[in-house]
């Protein structure tokens, strides 16, 4: 279960609009506190200055030079189109041990290496 950033309080998942529904996969709010907490959609991993991982949504990824046959890749409308604006950038998370294609540079704060 989530717990507050601010107080440490267990969350408890709250009711969404409409616009809501379309822009988050959850909002929990903390009992104590009122601090609230959101939980993005996956398309929105796609939108941003740096390469992220397309379902947890990590910056912690690597570039690779071929697929690897081992871990699977990730398929998707976005993630195809991402390929064809790409020109061939394969990216691979650690967590997720998947492969994806995306148009966008690794992030300058995240760690390099295998």
């Amino acid at each position: 279960m989530n717990t507050c950033a601010k107080c440490g309080k267990p969350l408890r998942r709250v009711h969404r609009s409409l616009f809501q529904h379309l822009r988050y996969a959850a909002i929990f709010q903390c009992k104590e506190c009122g601090v609230e907490e959101y939980a993005p959609r996956a398309y929105r991993f796609h939108f941003g200055p740096h390469v992220r991982c397309p379902r947890c949504g990590t910056v912690k990824v690597v570039k690779r030079r071929d697929r690897d046959r081992i871990d699977p890749m990730h398929y998707g409308v976005l993630t195809m189109l991402e390929w064809l604006v790409s020109f061939g950038k394969l990216y691979h998370c650690r967590f997720c041990r998947i492969q994806f294609y995306d148009r966008r540079n690794l992030s300058p704060h995240a760690p390099s290496g295998a």
